[in-house]
């Protein structure tokens, strides 16, 4: 054979363009290489694989059905080496990841039962408690078992990221994967000098230092807002693009190991987390605005503290923050030992340098895992409330804007419903809280735009409804009280253009001063609802007041005030219609349905559902908020009920105006009789002479709309005083239908003060 080949290795090549001729000949035999035996760990189960050839096939029965065979080719080749076995006539033996439990992990098969986990966890969008826990323990024998090289470490980082962007509950396992993370950088060999790990939930960077030339390192994270694709710098100043920075002192050299020519020199490590979900374990009423960043000393002699340099750490905010709560920030370090072990953020020997909008830089006298936590006990709420209020919210707003706007309508429509005072305030407070209900339904999509002038006139503008929603509620009280206890001898000139230009007015001027003082007080916020005065809004954004001065002086100390003059009013008005039913023959007495009907008409139309704003925190917060969130969404919905469609006089016109056929009625004698009676003549200098007109004003009033060519019926009609008729149509209850002859009855008594009174509120609580 040998000489057969030399012959023919001799032998000149030529191809006529070509000449091939041999200088030097040596031939030798190729040795039959061997494939050493070796044990595999895989998903079918363990397989020992004998010594082969090269060049031939290993065969192997299948761990869990013996009747079939694996086979595993071992190649021929200067290197003679295993190929990946044919494992498909094979059934599983670990099919989840419980059955990992079963699986020892050794030197030789760390590898291969890493690979085993990466398939498994890449099945699973949740892992629960006991699938963490069995994923953990292997990847904590895996690195204890075997070398970490940096491809095992990259694989080590890829698990732990997928874990960590799962949906599992990670809360209780926190500390374990913090010190798996740690482990891979401070075990990890094959690189020189530094070495980063990367992975969409995690980061981690080592770097080999030299003693006596060390002079500070600095690490950061360059990332989008949402963490993924983090990219890692060493000594470089943080710019635009960071999101996590942190810088060691020079004086941190004094804490490394001492230095034995038989171990690796001291190593600084570094991590970042990109998932907060991970450090669940925040103190009540806060969370983590920030991604995680650490560093840590590998093989130190102990715990680096007390440093006489702070640590500086520069983490941006996940959320903006704005000037309100500012003073809520807090730089925190994750403590291995709270909550019994499971870990918490605590504060000690971290303190807060600068603070804006955008990010928070802390000093710090130890390393450890650095944060930001922000304080939101104000508006902390479980998803599931968070989302029902919502939809509550929205939804309630959506109805009452709808019925709102039919009110006025209605009232602006009819001229024989707006005729009195108490209408007129009626369609002020509706249009008031017509606008805060369209406003805050625009609130979050207009804040989306991005622009700030734009989100400043919404922020006004919802501003200025809110005061003016609250300011003719409190004139709806005023003008009871003038109808109720001050029904004699008052007067006032243009009395419902002067409410006009309160209840417009002085919204208008708060606004503006607001903007004098602070021109930063409106702006976008986020899921910033710490004040319940302020409307519901659970969406990412929102366009409102920024600053928590400005608040409290100009929404609830103003809020405050108007209600407690509503609640006073509301218990005086239940004091006048108990001594009302005491007074009253046994026969003319109302029944308990009427009253509770009236008592819901005072509430709803005074605003004190709003005083639950005030009350919701403590136990019962969760259960007021929901109150409070129906009741003042809602609001114009109730109005709608009592005003409109419970009221004899506005069904008839709606009768009378849009209704055909049998449902229809004709306007006629008794509709002009039964008239609202609201006015009565301006004071005389005399003031017998006056009770006179009063009465006749009265009567002329009732019947105004039957002959109304009378000039003495204009005159005493043009002459109003909004005492009678203010009170007694300010809240009417459904069920007004008197007949001329019962209510000229009514006011025959009208010369003494008690009878009057008594009338007001027969009249009103009908």
């Amino acid at each position: 054979m040998e000489e057969q080949i030399r012959r023919l290795l001799e032998t000149p090549y030529d191809n006529g363009s070509i000449s091939i001729e041999t200088e030097d000949i040596e031939i030798c035999r190729i040795l039959m290489f061997k494939c050493s035996a070796e044990t595999q760990q895989t998903l079918k189960g363990l397989f020992r694989w004998p010594d082969a050839s090269g060049g031939t096939n290993a065969t192997h029965k299948c761990p869990k059905n013996p009747h079939r065979t694996a086979t595993r080719h071992c190649k021929l080749s200067l290197l003679t080496h295993w190929m990946d076995p044919y494992l498909e006539d094979c059934h599983p033996v670990v099919e989840t990841i419980l059955d990992l439990d079963h699986v020892h992990v050794t030197p030789d098969n760390a590898l291969h039962v890493v690979k085993m986990i990466e398939d498994l966890i890449g099945n699973h969008s949740s892992l629960n408690y006991e699938e963490l826990e069995t994923v953990l323990d292997k990847l904590k024998d895996i690195i204890n078992a075997s070398v970490v090289t940096p491809g095992l470490g990259q694989v080590l980082i890829n698990i732990i990221s997928d874990i960590l962007e799962s949906d599992s509950n990670l809360g209780p396992f926190t500390n374990t994967i913090l010190n798996l993370t740690e482990a891979v950088g401070d075990t990890m060999v094959g690189y020189e000098g530094s070495y980063t790990l990367v992975a969409p939930a995690i980061a981690i960077s080592v770097v080999d230092v030299v003693p006596g030339q060390f002079g500070g390192l600095s690490f950061g994270v360059s990332s989008d807002r949402n963490g993924t694709k983090p990219e890692i710098f060493i000594n470089r100043y943080p710019f635009n693009g960071t999101v996590a920075f942190i810088s060691l002192p020079p004086d941190l050299e004094q804490s490394f190991p001492q230095q034995d020519p038989d171990q690796n020199p001291p190593r600084v490590q570094f991590q970042f987390y990109s998932i907060p979900l991970l450090f669940n374990s925040s103190q009540e009423g806060q969370s983590l605005n920030t991604f995680v960043v650490s560093a840590s000393v590998t093989n130190a002699s102990s715990p680096i503290t007390d440093l006489a340099e702070d640590v500086k750490v520069t983490l941006h905010h996940l959320i903006p923050v704005p000037n309100s709560l500012q003073k809520a920030v807090q730089c925190v370090y994750w403590n291995f030992n709270k909550n019994n072990g499971h870990g918490g953020w605590d504060d000690r020997g971290c303190r807060e340098d600068n603070s804006s909008s955008e990010k928070t830089t802390c000093l710090c006298d130890h390393l450890t895992h650095f944060g930001v936590l922000l304080d939101v006990s104000g508006s902390e709420l479980d998803p599931v409330n968070e989302q029902i209020l919502t939809i509550i919210t929205y939804a309630g707003c959506g109805v009452s804007s709808l019925f709102l706007g039919i009110t006025v309508l209605t009232y602006t429509a009819f001229e024989q419903l707006r005729r009195d005072y108490p209408s007129q305030i009626l369609i002020n407070l509706s249009l008031a809280l017509l606008g805060l209900n369209l406003v805050f339904l625009l609130n979050s999509w207009l804040s989306s735009w991005g622009l700030y002038g734009l989100c400043v006139a919404v922020a006004s503008t919802l501003h200025y409804f809110l005061l003016a929603s609250f300011t003719w509620m409190g004139l709806e009280a005023v003008n009871m009280y003038f109808a109720l206890v001050k029904v004699f001898n008052v007067y006032i000139p243009s009395y419902i253009l002067k409410f006009c230009a309160l209840g417009w007015g002085i919204p208008l001027v708060i606004c503006i001063l607001v903007q004098i003082v602070n021109r930063e007080a409106y702006g976008n916020i986020y899921r910033d609802a710490k004040a319940t005065l302020e409307p519901l809004d659970n969406s990412d954004s929102f366009c409102w007041i920024q600053d928590d001065v400005t608040f409290y002086a100009s929404v609830v100390s103003y809020a405050a005030m108007v209600l407690l003059l509503n609640t006073g009013v509301f218990v005086v008005v239940l004091i006048q219609i108990r001594q009302m039913q005491v007074n009253s023959p046994a026969g003319t007495r109302r029944g308990l349905m009427h009253d509770l009907k009236a008592v819901a008409s005072l509430t709803l139309l005074l605003g004190l559902t709003w005083t639950m704003g005030f009350l919701t925190w403590g136990p019962g917060r969760i259960v007021l908020l929901y109150l409070f969130a129906g009741f003042n969404t809602l609001q114009g919905l109730f109005i709608f009920l009592f005003h409109c469609l419970m009221k004899e006089n506005v069904r008839k016109q709606w009768r009378i105006h849009l209704c055909f056929g049998s449902f229809r009625i004709e306007e006629h004698s008794e509709w002009s009789n039964s008239a609202s009676v609201g006015v009565t003549t301006k004071p005389r200098d005399n003031p017998a002479s006056a009770s006179v007109l009063s009465m006749r004003s009265v009567n002329s009033s009732s019947t105004e709309s039957t002959s109304a060519s009378s000039d003495s019926s204009q005159r005493d009609s043009s002459c109003r005083r909004p005492d009678l008729g203010l009170f007694v149509n300010s809240l009417a209850i459904p069920g007004d239908q008197r007949g001329p002859t019962d209510a000229g009855a009514s006011y025959r008594g009208i010369n003494t003060a008690p009878g009057w009174r008594n009338h007001l509120l027969d009249e009103q609580t009908q």
